[in-house]
């Protein structure tokens, strides 16, 4: 990235051709961790794809159909700050309580908004219709994103299915990057399903939903398996995926916590590299790599956020998760993933959007740590090592158009200094609040620095520095 585009991010990020400057003495004095960022610029690594920014509603927002709408401009700018070609997500737990029909809807919508927050309510099911979708695709034509479209399996019939997948491409065309059937299928057991239920059953379902889909509409493309954590299922998605060519990305979750009311569920937890209650460990990402490589297919990860089951209040909706999220876009990105989609909607405590077009809609601190990593897509990993910091420091370092670009992370109480391979330039990029727990002030935009190779950072930061 050159420095003009730099620049322009900063002004895309709301900030002032004159740049605020930021004293880092503070970090400077005693306390502060002394850390070393080195590079091996030879060893590149994956690139960021330009759509990897995602955002993942529940399929039953669906039923109101101003929702999603291009009448909806509040919504389409918020969109819009987020990414210029990111990728939209419908599905959800209550992806298996909808149906669709042609004939548009009776009567007024059952609600205005729809998140995981008030997932329960949607039991009684709720109904997408063809004029849901027509606003649906001028709203991503509006914002300028593409749709991953769920689809149900748990209660829904395979007839109903085609039918909804028939008009999703037709009415979405080129917005529409594939079809998902069924939501966390690994979680059927006990519920839509017999406790025998397992990846065969499922591979088996999957398959007559797809051939029916694709009788009615050849061209449909899909992705899978949309699973919660059971990672012998997109093992075995891997293994089918290659007897049909119609299948473009495989999908899971991921949640690094949860569920809501576990005591467990702490900004401590979520400060950490690989909480403890996380949907998917680290020691599982290899599996989901081995999946890549048997299927020839990209990953994406489909749903996910801080904390299961809606959110934490005074976890979910604070500083702590913007830093998690910086940090969890630049690590999952690093690993090759094409994409991840943070789930959201209505007013629950880790949607990065809350409220409804009827009051107004707010960013919550999340927003902010969606923005630190998308400012880093089209860049290119370089081999990085960082020593003597604590477990609670991440760096990262990227290559754009022959420029470097170092984004670290301290997600730690304690100040860190790190010596840099390169003096930086005095332009740099600021996520930051209060403090770890405030839900109010986080904020993420330029400052000035002085052109220094050792920079300094105060506890509970993340910040882009550029060569």
């Amino acid at each position: 990235m050159n420095r003009r585009h730099f620049l322009a991010r900063l002004a895309a990020a709301g900030m002032a051709t004159s740049l605020p400057s930021w004293s880092q003495e503070g970090a400077k004095g005693q306390g502060a961790t002394k850390a070393k960022l080195e590079i091996d610029a030879s060893k590149m690594g994956p690139t960021i794809p330009r759509d990897f920014t995602g955002l993942s509603y529940e399929s039953a927002q669906l039923a109101n159909p101003a929702f999603f709408s291009s009448a909806n401009r509040q919504l389409i700018e918020l969109f819009r700050g987020l990414s210029p070609s990111g990728n939209l997500r419908l599905g959800g737990g209550s992806s298996e309580f909808t149906t669709y029909s042609d004939a548009d809807p009776a009567g007024p919508p059952p609600f205005e908004v729809f998140g995981p927050d008030t997932s329960k309510t949607a039991k009684h099911g709720t109904v997408t219709t063809a004029l849901a979708l027509r606003n649906l695709r001028g709203f991503l034509d509006a914002v300028g994103w593409s749709c991953l479209y769920g689809l149900n399996l748990g209660q829904g019939t395979k007839e109903n299915a085609a039918s909804e997948a028939a008009a999703a491409y037709r009415i979405l065309g080129p917005r529409l990057l594939a079809l998902q059937i069924g939501n966390e299928p690994d979680s059927f057991r006990n519920r839509y399903r017999p406790a025998s239920y397992g990846p065969a059953e499922f591979i088996a379902e999957w398959g007559s939903f797809h051939d029916a889909i694709v009788a009615k509409t050849p061209e449909a493309k899909f992705a899978g398996p949309d699973i919660s954590n059971k990672l012998v299922f997109p093992t075995a998605f891997a293994e089918e995926a290659p007897k049909h060519k119609d299948v473009i990305l495989l999908t899971a979750h991921y949640y690094a916590m949860g569920p809501a009311g576990s005591p467990g569920a702490t900004l401590e937890q979520l400060a950490q590299a690989d909480p403890k209650q996380a949907t998917m460990h680290a020691s599982g990402f290899p599996v989901v790599a081995e999946a890549m490589k048997t299927a020839g297919l990209p990953f994406r990860m489909s749903e996910g956020n801080s904390c299961w089951d809606g959110g934490k209040a005074g976890v979910s909706d604070t500083l702590a998760s913007a830093l998690w999220c910086a940090d969890t876009m630049l690590r999952f990105a690093a690993l090759g993933w094409c994409g991840v989609n943070l789930h959201g909607g209505g007013n629950g405590f880790y949607t990065p959007i809350a409220g409804a077009p009827a009051t107004g809609f707010t960013r919550r601190p999340e927003y902010f740590g969606i923005q630190f990593g998308q400012s880093f897509a089209g860049a290119t990993f370089l081999a990085a090592t960082l020593t003597g910091a604590g477990p609670h420091v991440t760096a990262y370092a990227l290559e754009h158009n022959g420029r470097q670009r170092f984004a670290i992370v301290n997600k730690d109480d304690a100040p860190v200094r790190v010596e840099l391979p390169s003096p930086i330039g005095t332009n740099a990029m600021r996520l930051s609040g209060p403090g770890l727990d405030s839900k109010e002030g986080t904020v993420f935009g330029g400052v000035r620095v002085a052109r220094s190779r050792d920079v300094a950072m105060p506890g509970h930061t993340a910040m882009i520095y550029e060569i």
